[in-house]
């Protein structure tokens, strides 16, 4: 494992994970205005986000209706596991992300990038 914090870069911006342990994961999403995570949901991973700075929209999908709503400085939202949901920045936005530490527990649906899981 690599030495805390270490950044991963992605399409979309870079993840800066500054706590990982056999419990749990804190990282922060910086995800560039106009970017867009995929609409994904995982198996097992939980997680609370919450924003720092900026301005996104959550995409949440139940009962197969997506909703949206504006996401901003000082909200957060619980995505338990099966939760299919997705982020977009109108601008440049920095994410707390608290979670279970399965990393790697992601499906994606769609992805902008052309990534598949």
């Amino acid at each position: 494992m690599a030495e805390l914090p270490y950044r991963v870069d992605k399409p979309w911006g870079y993840e800066l994970i500054w706590a990982r342990t056999d419990r749990y994961v804190g990282k922060i999403l910086h995800v560039r205005a106009g970017h867009i995570l995929s609409l994904q949901y995982h198996r097992e991973k939980d997680e609370t986000m919450y924003v720092l700075s900026g301005e996104l929209v959550l995409r949440t999908r139940t009962n197969d209706e997506m909703e949206s709503r504006p996401f901003k400085a000082g909200e957060s939202v619980h995505i338990p596991p099966g939760l299919i949901h997705q982020i977009e920045a109108i601008e440049d936005s920095d994410v707390l992300e608290a979670s279970t530490p399965e990393l790697d527990d992601l499906v994606r649906l769609e992805d902008r990038y052309g990534r598949i899981s």
